[in-house]
């Protein structure tokens, strides 16, 4: 079960940091609403360009953290607790706009796998 855990902790992690860095102007079938990049996708949740920038600068921090939670276990538990609150916050978002659940099932993948690194 500890491989499975650390294998969760990296993949969530990476996940966090391909959506924020490397997609973040891209268009994916996820994206909220209508939208065809992170901010759009912001946008369509009312959430303003700032408070945008400060959830993903967290976001990625908190997957930095528990990559380097695999050498530092004590940076994994709360690692893994913000991120998936987060994560819990950004299926909401989509539920609130009316998103089909197909466009929450990345938030939820990584809730999973938050979850799978914390037990």
């Amino acid at each position: 079960m500890e491989t499975i855990g650390l294998l969760a902790q990296i993949g969530a992690g990476l996940w966090i940091l391909n959506v924020w860095i490397l997609r973040f102007n891209k268009e994916t079938d996820f994206r909220g609403g209508d939208a065809k990049n992170m901010l759009e996708e912001f946008q369509t949740y009312g959430i303003s360009s700032p408070f945008m920038y400060l959830i993903g600068g967290t976001k990625v921090t908190l997957a930095i953290l528990l990559i380097v939670g695999v050498w530092v276990e004590s940076l994994t538990r709360p690692s893994a607790i913000l991120l998936g609150l987060l994560m819990v916050g950004a299926i909401t978002m989509h539920l609130r706009v009316g998103d089909h659940i197909k466009k929450a099932a990345p938030a939820i993948s990584v809730l999973s796998l938050s979850i799978l690194a914390l037990i």
